[in-house]
């Protein structure tokens, strides 16, 4: 993957990609969800699949809403095993049993995600370790997939420390485990405190060595600081909705919006010459991550006029 994104800047490294906007919680700063959306139908997640294998993308991530709703996911996960893509799922883990893993298993998923919020629920978050800790044995016992534990700092969670025994406790079940800085229910960054920030550096340590630890970003988040980086959304990252659109990411959806069927390789490179006026603060891991590789070359000389950005909004890590 790595060989192949330095050879070339003409495809994707990762999308995310919606299969339902539906999700069985109501989080109080998610602004990803709604409780009424059907699921995109089985042909119509192939057909995009497709396309994204023919713009040659890397890995794809499954994500919502609460994908694990949707009735036919396996056949969407299998589906994109067919092509040399890594299958990735972000869940709120409240459906996961012993035959659903299996389930995801026989699929050939890679790579699953939970973020928790808290150790006990309350009104801003149900993602509680106390909920979901049977959840995450089960994972231990069955997976055969990495697991990836993301605890929050931020965005109104009421006890920062939740953070560590959360991200403890998933180094105890044999997990990987990372720490991100949640935004508000306006997708923004409620400035961490001195507590948090303690909090964060301390998860730091526990973060294992794989690709999610490429996050360096964060610390300059953490301390209020911008970052000075090339963001390649809409070329090395894209975020396809559950209507087919290809957008810059969860919190920038409206740009491009231009049908996936439609993405072609002059979208991909228009989008990575193109500067966005949000990156000085975006936390959106993914993001970083996968733009980190093309930070060396091709300065972004395009700004779009038409954009809905410029309102600097900072997001939850994916």
């Amino acid at each position: 993957m790595i060989a192949k994104g330095l050879a070339s800047t003409d495809h994707p490294i990762m999308a995310h990609i919606i299969p339902i906007r539906r999700c069985n919680l109501s989080c109080e700063y998610c602004n990803e969800y709604d409780d009424f959306s059907k699921p995109v139908p089985l042909d119509t997640m192939k057909r995009r699949i497709d396309h994204l294998a023919r713009l040659g993308t890397s890995i794809v991530t499954i994500s919502g809403g609460e994908p694990l709703l949707h009735p036919e996911l396996d056949d969407i996960i299998a589906h994109m095993r067919e092509y040399p893509i890594l299958a990735g799922l972000i869940t709120n883990g409240y459906l996961l049993t012993a035959d659903r893993i299996q389930r995801l298993n026989r699929a050939g998923l890679d790579h699953l995600q939970i973020s928790i919020d808290n150790v006990m629920p309350d009104e801003v978050s149900k993602k509680s370790l106390k909920v979901l800790d049977k959840k995450l044995q089960l994972l231990a016992e069955h997976a055969d997939f990495h697991v990836n534990i993301n605890s929050v700092v931020g965005g109104g969670i009421h006890n920062p420390h939740d953070a560590l025994v959360v991200g403890r406790r998933a180094v105890q079940l044999g997990f990987t485990t990372t720490i991100g800085i949640i935004h508000d229910g306006d997708g923004q960054l409620r400035p961490l405190g001195e507590v948090e920030r303690e909090v964060f550096r301390k998860m730091k340590n526990l973060e294992k060595r794989h690709y999610s630890r490429f996050n360096w970003f964060q610390d300059n988040i953490a301390d209020g600081k911008p970052n000075d980086w090339r963001c390649r959304a809409g070329a090395r990252y894209l975020y396809i909705c559950e209507d087919g659109l290809v957008h810059y990411c969860s919190q920038q959806r409206g740009y491009p919006g231009t049908p996936l069927e439609q993405y072609s390789v002059a979208d991909i490179r228009r989008e990575f010459l193109t500067e966005k006026s949000c990156a000085p603060h975006c936390t959106v891991s993914c993001v970083h991550q996968v733009s980190y590789i093309d930070h060396w070359r091709a300065p972004q000389t395009i700004r779009t006029p038409q954009s809905p950005l410029g309102v600097g909004q900072l997001v939850q890590i994916e």
